[in-house]
């Protein structure tokens, strides 16, 4: 039997503490951008801090800083701690933490400068994918190298979705990625496809990076931290091996429901819309096994803000897996696709589920790492919770009535067939809601402050504050 000090905690330490510094990075970048939809004023005349540079700065380091920091740093530990052995490689998993960040870094630089002009043709673009794709080769290998030389036979359920996250990741990555070198420099290139085929393998990739980056990998957190918090075991263990198979079967499949009533052939389309409606099953599936692993264990609820960040994730996650595939049907998707229902969609999936799942994690993971009792403040983490959910809640509600109504008032014809109204009409229409939205944003960046304070608090061994609830072990 390995001991504590048998495994590579170092790596550990080093992605979860990022994970919070890029998630208080992403979420100001997030808020900012949310003011300047709000004050267009805000977008100062420097180009590089105007909403179409901040957006994808945005977008990037919520995703692959914040949420891959915490997938790779949470891998690292569920894999050595169920297979009870260390990382396969000391050196390749140090690799991947500097390797990770330089590339956070060189696109934090590279997005707001504008090098890059999308996919079509890209400036300084093809080196930084060939980076990616190199830490993740790096990333797999110290992963599967683990469960390779694991000291017990069974590969525990978690590291199942962790493992068809990061091969699922790659083969995107690189297909998506794939480029004609046009000259070395300056660092020029051209997408190898174009038109329909372009916008086809843009959703495959962009649809199963939701699928595997932001919900397979998140689930192997879940199906570790989960039963680990609460003190049981999964409610069906059965159930979390037909919920893997099935989900990463048909997520391969849902991409062409972002490209409906466009070039796309008809036949693709449905496919799409059939697979989607599919995926409803698998995904409720975790989401119920997840929460009945609370059997005889409700209680803790009542004391355990780790335990509520976790369960209201999982509910975040039932209410997004339930929306996505009724935006997926046509008519439904007629209204909604182009407008604010879809961004309060993907955000009540990204700050629910993912941003939930996360931080009760985290939660969990600080304490064992730096060897304290508990956090700094047990208080500060409820505190947390209902500012964050407050801010959830205001943020997606603004964002379907400001959807819904946009749908309705583009579709909106007069007697003569002409448009009732015009887009800027609509967009003076969606101000109260932007404000909400911004509102919104500003609590839950408030949480990851309380977060960041509490963390550091916590890492240099501070007196606890006098605890009033009580947190397991």
């Amino acid at each position: 039997m390995q001991t504590q000090d048998s495994y590579n905690y170092k790596v550990v330490k080093q992605f979860a503490v990022m994970t919070v510094i890029w998630g208080i990075v992403g979420m100001l970048v997030g808020l900012i951008i949310a003011a300047q939809l709000r004050w267009p004023a805000l977008n100062f005349d420097i180009p590089w801090l105007t909403f179409s540079h901040l957006r994808p700065l945005h977008t990037n380091a919520v995703i692959f800083a914040f949420g891959g920091s915490a997938l790779i740093g949470t891998s690292y530990y569920v894999v050595q701690r169920t297979s009870q052995v260390r990382l396969f490689s000391d050196g390749l998993a140090a690799f991947t933490f500097w390797g990770w960040n330089l590339i956070i870094v060189l696109a934090a630089i590279t997005l707001p400068l504008g090098m890059t002009s999308g996919k079509e043709y890209a400036e300084l673009e093809w080196p930084i994918d060939i980076l990616i794709a190199v830490v993740w080769v790096a990333y797999a290998i110290v992963f599967f190298g683990t469960i390779a030389k694991r000291q017990v036979k069974h590969i525990y359920v978690a590291n199942w979705f962790y493992g068809a996250f990061i091969l699922t990741i790659a083969i995107l990555h690189i297909v998506n990625s794939a480029e004609l070198p046009l000259t070395f420099w300056p660092m020029k290139s051209y997408s190898v496809y174009a038109g329909a085929v372009d916008a086809m393998v843009q959703w495959w990739y962009g649809h199963n990076a939701v699928g595997f980056f932001l919900t397979a990998g998140f689930l192997g957190m879940m199906y570790y931290f989960v039963p680990k918090q609460a003190g049981r075991p999964v409610y069906s263990y059965r159930l979390s091996v037909v919920h893997f198979w099935a989900l990463i079967s048909l997520y391969m499949w849902a991409g062409p429901h972002h490209l409906h009533y466009t070039a796309l052939p008809d036949w693709a389309q449905s496919l799409g819309m059939v697979f989607s409606l599919m995926l409803l099953a698998p995904s409720w599936g975790g989401m119920i096994n997840g929460i009945m692993t609370l059997s005889g264990a409700w209680h803790k609820l009542r004391t355990d803000p780790i335990l509520k960040f976790m369960i209201v994730s999982l509910s975040f996650y039932g209410m997004s897996t339930f929306e996505g595939p009724m935006m997926s049907i046509k008519t439904v998707n007629a209204l909604s696709h182009y407008t604010d229902w879809t961004i309060g969609h993907v955000h009540s999936g990204a700050l629910g589920w993912v941003g939930f799942i996360t931080m009760g994690s985290i939660y969990f993971l600080i304490p064992k790492l730096y060897g304290r009792e508990r956090m700094y403040s047990t208080r500060l983490i409820d505190v947390h919770l209902w500012v964050a959910t407050i801010g959830i809640v205001l943020y997606i509600v603004a964002m379907w009535i400001s959807g819904v109504m946009q749908g309705l008032m583009w579709r909106e014809v007069n007697p003569d067939g002409t448009l009732a109204y015009s887009f800027v009409q609509s967009l003076k229409e969606m101000y109260p809601y932007y404000t909400v939205r911004f509102l919104g944003g500003v609590l839950y960046f408030v949480g990851m402050l309380i977060m960041g304070y509490n963390v550091y608090k916590t890492i240099i061994g501070a007196t606890p504050q006098p605890a009033t609830q009580t947190q397991t072990a």
